[in-house]
């Protein structure tokens, strides 16, 4: 027995895909952060439950998720990732052979502006995706959650593809709703930002990313992705000052 989990805003555009590849699953529930498209019509319609909750970061709403899991194995996978048969007939026998790990790894192919990104530190792009909801939960990191195992950690021999990109407007949104919760955060840690964290911090990530982690190798995308991740950074601390000054 296996329940399909996932959060949800304005997805309207995966959910018939992604309902037909997690069929297999016993249940499918998504947490829907109020959409203000036909997310939850069409979810409703393919006979997902849909359980609204205003949104307030990404590890209390999958943990609001897993509350809300009929059964122990749960696979927590994102709209806008695809999974190959050979992925889903794994995860399959994984469950039915009762493993002794508790959660699995999966590695992700990056896909941005139409391109595979192979490079740009997506190179080792792993995400835990599959696991045992009594032995797991998220750290209450408000951005880039990670989950907590209290037991072994295998991983799975196929990949997934990550589709992150509809258009420009929209993988900016994502970022700079990223930026704000990473804001957030620095600001419960009494985190003041300065000169440093406006003019070093953004370049840093912008040369790491494109030269350290070889962007470069990933042509025109590459460096479109190093300069929006040195942006996000910028806006991290942008939104940070803005909290101290009470500016919207």
């Amino acid at each position: 027995m296996i329940s399909a989990l996932a959060i949800t805003y304005n997805e309207e555009d995966y959910i018939e895909r992604y309902v037909q590849q997690l069929s297999f699953a016993d249940e499918i529930i998504f947490i829907d952060s109020f959409s203000t498209d036909n997310t939850v019509d069409l979810a409703q319609k393919y006979g997902v439950k849909v359980i609204q909750r205003k949104f307030d970061n990404f590890s209390t709403q999958r943990n609001f998720a897993l509350e809300h899991a009929s059964n122990d194995w749960v696979i927590f996978f994102d709209l806008d990732e695809s999974l190959p048969n050979q992925l889903i007939s794994e995860i399959k026998t994984i469950v039915k052979e009762n493993s002794k790990n508790y959660a699995y790894r999966v590695k992700r192919n990056f896909y941005f502006m139409g391109k595979h990104i192979k490079y740009s530190g997506f190179q080792n792009d792993t995400v835990v995706r599959l696991f045992n909801k009594t032995k797991c939960t998220y750290n209450g990191n408000l951005v880039h959650e990670t989950l907590s195992v209290n037991g072994t950690i295998g991983s799975l021999k196929n990949t997934l593809d990550h589709y992150t990109y509809k258009t420009f407007d929209d993988y900016n949104k994502k970022q700079t709703q990223y930026s704000k919760l990473q804001a957030k955060h620095l600001y419960n840690k009494n985190v003041r930002p300065n000169l440093y964290h406006f003019f070093v911090r953004p370049l840093y990530r912008f040369l790491h990313q494109y030269f350290i982690k070889l962007g470069f190798l990933d042509g025109k995308e590459g460096f479109i992705l190093a300069y929006l991740q040195g942006f996000s950074v910028f806006k991290r601390y942008l939104f940070l000052w803005t909290t101290y000054r009470n500016i919207e």
